[in-house]
């Protein structure tokens, strides 16, 4: 039996989950499952490059190993671990540090982003996070890392600093390809359909929140802005629509064709209504079985445990390699 590749990605633990985070990555990891050996991470020490409350922090990166868990990502048959609980994540970062250039991190245009958007604390980390987010993908010798356009640069730079290291001592990390999922959709904010949805934007009708209940789902897509026709139909004059499709097709399955068909003639509000209430169908069991986890503690504690001693003992096997490759000492 031919072993299967291995699968790694992860996501921020700072607040809850957008619509666009499950349609755009957690709901098609789950489809990834059978077909890779998956890791996926609940990323704690990138969250800190942007200052955190610490009750309130430690809160959400347990809501999101919940989230995971009830999005279908099995800890049985996945590793599904927070990344602070494993040691060789920082100490991989500062080795890899050591064969990154300035200039590379200079280019990253996240960096360049963020830097606008928190003036006030433009950190190191800042800087080098694309450094820890290659080290989180070497560890593991993933082969496959699942990513969205705004990340494609990253994995890049992973890539190259993986090139490099290999090229001077050998074949010691699996170099990683991207996927681009197939089915995974770019949600754009309701308020604003030119800009990815986001969290933290401050205008709470712009994004759906994966534990928004089905009033405030229907309440927020009535809300959706659109254009001032009255058809239903795919295209870039149209990104209102467009959007709302692309959410409507995703958790419905249906192309744009039906979609254009199935509404031929009936106005923006019975479409506003019928994504709405897709979306709150879809979005019901998992909520359910969210509120469940969250309250199974000793579960949930349970997962945790063992799952980071799996990625403990993975992640230490390739730094040992890398350890011994570049000159470091063991007792």
């Amino acid at each position: 039996m031919e072993e299967k590749k291995t699968l790694y990605s992860g996501m921020q633990a700072t607040g809850a989950l957008t619509l666009g985070n499950y349609l755009g990555a957690l709901k098609n990891w789950v489809r990834l499952n059978e077909e890779y050996d998956c890791f996926f991470g609940v990323m704690d020490l990138h969250s800190l490059t942007v200052r955190q409350n610490p009750a309130e922090f430690r809160q959400n990166a347990r809501k999101l190993y919940a989230l995971y868990v009830a999005a279908g990502l099995d800890p049985e048959k996945n590793c599904v671990y927070f990344q602070s609980h494993v040691s060789a994540h920082a100490e991989l970062a500062w080795i890899l540090n050591c064969f990154t250039y300035v200039g590379e991190l200079g280019r990253m245009t996240q960096y360049k982003d963020k830097s606008l958007k928190h003036a006030d604390n433009v950190n190191a980390g800042l800087f080098t996070y694309p450094v820890l987010m290659a080290a989180d993908i070497l560890l593991y010798q993933a082969a496959v890392v699942p990513v969205g356009i705004d990340q494609k640069q990253h994995l890049e730079i992973t890539r190259d600093i993986a090139e490099r290291f290999n090229k001077i001592y050998g074949d010691v990390f699996t170099i990683p390809d991207a996927y681009f999922g197939k089915h995974s959709a770019k949600i754009m904010s309701l308020a604003d359909p030119t800009k990815k949805m986001s969290k933290s934007d401050e205008n709470t009708n712009s994004h759906i929140l994966l534990t928004d209940d089905k009033d405030t789902i229907i309440r927020k897509f009535k809300r959706a802005v659109t254009d001032s026709d009255t058809v239903v139909r795919y295209g870039e004059d149209k990104p209102g629509i467009s959007n709302l499709m692309d959410i409507y097709g995703s958790v419905t399955g249906k192309t744009h064709e039906q979609i254009e068909e199935e509404f031929s003639g009936r106005g923006y509000g019975d479409f506003k209504l019928a994504v709405g209430e897709a979306v709150a169908d879809e979005l019901a069991p998992l909520q359910a079985d969210y509120e469940r986890l969250l309250k199974d503690k000793a579960y949930i504690d349970e997962c945790i445990k063992k799952n980071d001693d799996r990625a403990r003992y993975v992640s230490n096997k390739t730094l040992r390699k890398v350890k011994k490759k570049i000159g470091l000492t063991e007792v």
